[in-house]
């Protein structure tokens, strides 16, 4: 038998795998894209702005996601690695939707206190944002006004199509890609990125 035959999986070229170092440099990307988004959330005094100006920012923070996604899926598609790019789409996404919603829940618990049952620290809001996206609803943070509720309702169907739908087309873009990989398709364009 010749070297070729005897290759089983173990034996086979890691061009598939990423590297060790690619991995870090993935991680350090997420890590560096959801701390510079929390930042810039804790810094925005966000608390003093209108609810006018926050549904604003929160609609075309809404598009920016939609068009960030499209961005994410191409990358997916074109990656030499789909399933690593998934992931690293998946780990900034994701905090730049929640960001979102919490900025509004700060904008308008600022603005006025019928909104919400207290007043919404940046933290407090964040906190919010994430029962509500996780669906545990623990009930210590309330909505109360009809437009508060609104908002909540409005991220409730928001999740749903993050989780659906989302998450559908990022592991189709990741089962594409791998598929045009072992059909050995290249594309001039090729990523060489994680």
């Amino acid at each position: 038998m010749t070297a070729d035959t005897d290759a089983g999986p173990r034996d086979r070229p890691a061009a598939r795998r990423p590297s060790v170092g690619r991995l870090v440099w993935t991680v350090l990307r997420v890590v560096g894209s959801v701390a510079a988004l929390g930042t810039l959330y804790y810094a925005l005094p966000l608390d003093n702005s209108s609810t006018p100006a926050a549904l604003t920012m929160l609609l075309t923070g809404l598009a920016a996601f939609v068009a960030l996604v499209a961005l994410q899926v191409r990358s997916i598609l074109r990656s030499r690695y789909p399933g690593l790019r998934a992931v690293e789409a998946l780990a900034t996404s994701i905090p730049f939707f929640l960001l979102l919603f919490a900025g509004t829940y700060v904008t308008m618990a600022g603005e006025s206190p019928a909104n919400f049952e207290r007043h919404l620290s940046h933290t407090d809001a964040l906190y919010f944002t994430v029962t509500v996206f996780s669906t545990v609803g623990f009930g210590d943070i309330t909505a109360k006004s009809q437009g508060a509720r609104l908002v909540v309702t409005g991220q409730m169907l928001a999740d749903l199509v993050v989780f659906g739908l989302a998450l559908k087309v990022v592991v189709g873009a990741v089962r594409r890609g791998r598929q045009r990989r072992t059909g050995g398709e290249a594309s001039p364009g090729e990523h060489e990125e994680g």
